[in-house]
């Protein structure tokens, strides 16, 4: 018989995610002011002494690096491929690797030090792991130990994550739709956007009503000004589509040597990684850390001092920062990127102006990036309060996202949650091997009763 919609089991598990819908709103909350925190006593040490970052960051980075070599393994990286392959693999143990609180909390510590280190990496990535380990954390403590029930903690979780980090609620229901699972189940729709509604409202109470970037009056007329998508989703998606494929694990060519010389001395490549992004940075006025939010801002309002490659040089610090293999998101480096291309292409555009032209760049490196075209569509549009722009950007990211899969195949999170299993599934089997290879020993050096070979 099923049960009841008002039965107490039913009440108690609305409980549960309304209580960890608050605990993720305001964890993101308390997240991105910590974060904040962080970077600017980064960029505190920097005004000080231009020469710092030189000993810090490689400093930071191998320290990361060494940290995050035994239990804390899990960290590393955006944290949206962790809960993509928890979600994807129902496996309890495999579960509690990757989302216990321990590894909340310990995401959200390693992150802030990365960021007052002067990584090229973006919180947002972070925040949605840290949602997925507290509401599925929440609902094993409090007696959801089936797969389904623990599968919609995860996402509802996830969802809630985004939502509150970027205070883009209606892109938290389509990121979780599109990226995390792929097809939307209607029992899930209450419990998504449940847990959404109320992370946002925790973030909206403590924060106020504001849009990520500001609110930007932007439009793009119809005629010339429209070969800005064609540009933008072409350029900007391949740029996305390379960054993708770079960052996804290979066996051969430039990715298969990096992962190898990787393995050999992580905390040294991490220590050389961290060297790059600061000689990188030189080639700036402002440098190449953090999230690349104040110069993605700056571009997008059309007053800046930063320098005109600083699209390819964030390209290239984003890329330094997630080899070292240290734990960091790259939402929010992403559109820094694109704000840089942007900027680039807005001067062969005469027809488009320079904020339009910066707003579909962002949209589609960050669509080229993740292939997943509508919710880079919709962060965008929500980031910048914007509605004039949607269908411009919409059909950007869809060029962007087909450009992308040219050079990668396979989204790059969804590539690195499988990545995830597969290795899982290695270490389980071998495991495994081991103890059937070891029971024979054991047996042939028990006494043989029968034979009466003494103990």
């Amino acid at each position: 018989m099923a049960e009841s919609a008002f039965s107490p089991a039913q009440w108690q598990r609305r409980v549960l995610f309304w209580s960890g819908a608050i605990l993720v709103g305001l964890a993101a909350v308390g997240f991105a002011k910590a974060a904040d925190h962080a970077y600017a006593l980064f960029q505190s040490i920097v005004r000080h002494n231009g020469y710092w970052p030189f000993l810090l960051t490689p400093l930071t980075f191998a320290l990361l690096a060494w940290l995050t070599q035994g239990a804390l393994r899990p960290t590393r990286g955006s944290g949206i491929p962790q809960a993509i392959a928890a979600l994807k693999l129902e496996d309890t143990s495999f579960r509690d690797t990757l989302l216990s609180l321990r590894m909340a909390i310990g995401k959200m510590g390693l992150t802030l030090a990365a960021l007052a280190g002067g990584a090229s990496i973006g919180r947002e990535g972070p925040t949605v792991h840290v949602g997925a380990g507290l509401l599925y954390s929440l609902g094993r403590r409090f007696g959801a130990h089936d797969a389904a029930a623990s599968s919609r903690f995860i996402l509802a979780g996830s969802a809630a994550g985004l939502a509150a980090a970027f205070n883009t609620p209606l892109a938290g229901v389509v990121f979780a739709i599109e990226e995390m699972t792929g097809a939307f189940e209607h029992r899930m729709s209450g419990i998504l956007l449940t847990a959404v509604i109320i992370a946002g409202v925790v973030s909206l109470g403590i924060l106020g009503n504001y849009a990520y970037f500001g609110r930007f009056d932007i439009g793009l007329p119809l005629g010339k000004a429209w070969l800005a998508v064609l540009a933008t989703g072409t350029v900007c998606g391949l740029a996305g589509g390379l960054f993708a494929r770079l960052i996804i694990p290979s066996e051969g060519g430039l990715r298969g040597l990096v992962g190898r010389i990787r393995k050999r001395q992580p905390v040294v490549f991490a220590a050389v990684c961290g060297l790059v992004l600061v000689a990188l940075s030189q080639l700036t006025n402002e440098g190449l850390y953090g999230t690349g939010y104040d110069q993605a801002k700056a571009i997008l309002e059309g007053h800046t001092s930063t320098v005109e490659a600083f699209g390819l040089l964030k390209f290239c610090a984003n890329i330094a920062s997630y080899w070292a293999g240290i734990p960091g998101g790259i939402f929010s480096p992403a559109l820094a990127v694109g704000a840089g291309l942007g900027a680039n292409l807005s001067a062969f555009l005469p027809d488009a102006g320079l904020s339009a032209v910066v707003l579909l760049g962002m949209a589609a490196y960050l669509a080229g990036v993740t292939q997943a075209p509508l919710t880079a569509a919709v962060i965008s549009m929500e980031l910048t309060a914007n509605q004039q722009m949607i269908l411009p950007i919409m059909a950007a990211c869809l060029l962007a996202r087909a450009t992308s899969s040219l050079v990668c195949r396979k989204p790059v999170y969804r590539a690195l949650a499988d990545t995830l299993i597969e290795n899982h599934v290695r270490i389980d089997a071998e495991a495994r091997a081991k103890e059937v290879a070891i029971l024979p020993v054991v047996d042939a050096t028990r006494p043989d009763k029968k034979s009466g070979i003494a103990e």
